[in-house]
């Protein structure tokens, strides 16, 4: 997808040789034209599977799921939480997520009332890197007996093993854009 790439080219930065920042138009401000024309690549990808649910991850994932269940027929949206909350009862999925990012470890949970073997599944994430949060995302989908038709990704990178994880899960993933490393400060694409 050529304008999620020059944006990231234009508009993302280095943080350090494992970490590209891009939270201008993809997970703090959201560029919501450019969701648009993200949900109709993955709309265009997988309109030919019987997709009734996008899964997310809170918190970032929440806006680019939104947009894409637009596309789906206005599909609902699940997200996993991370955590518990003092409202929410123990009738859930759980798994355990580790977060690249944060670099800890965290419950990921959806409610059982939301996800259930009837459900055919398409998951979008905003980065992929070593695929933890996909993988928790799958295990969750897994217990409630849905199929996972496909993975959505925005930017993926590719110098690290989240794909290679998910491909040999006998998953499909389908990345609008790739990051093959980064060079003096600057981003190299696929």
């Amino acid at each position: 997808m050529e304008e999620l790439k020059r944006k990231i080219l234009e508009d993302g930065y280095v943080i350090n040789e494992n970490v590209l920042r891009v939270d201008s138009f993809l997970n703090h401000q959201i560029d919501v034209e450019l969701f648009n024309k993200i949900a109709d690549a993955f709309y265009e990808r997988y309109n030919n599977k019987p997709i009734n649910k996008i899964v997310t991850i809170e918190a970032s994932g929440i806006g680019l799921a939104v947009v894409v269940a637009q596309k789906f027929n206005n599909c609902h949206v699940v997200f996993t939480k991370k955590g518990s909350s003092s409202i929410t009862d123990n009738d859930f999925y759980t798994t355990e997520i580790h977060s690249y990012t944060k670099n800890k470890d965290y419950i990921g949970q959806i409610s059982k009332k939301y996800l259930s073997p009837e459900d055919h599944v398409l998951i979008v994430d905003d980065f992929l890197a070593n695929g933890e949060a996909v993988m928790g995302m799958i295990d969750l989908c897994h217990q409630a007996g849905a199929t996972v038709e496909g993975i959505g990704i925005v930017v993926e990178k590719g110098f690290q093993q989240g794909r290679h994880r998910i491909e040999e899960a006998g998953y499909e993933v389908q990345s609008l854009a790739i990051v093959k490393g980064f060079e003096d400060g600057k981003v190299i694409l696929d």
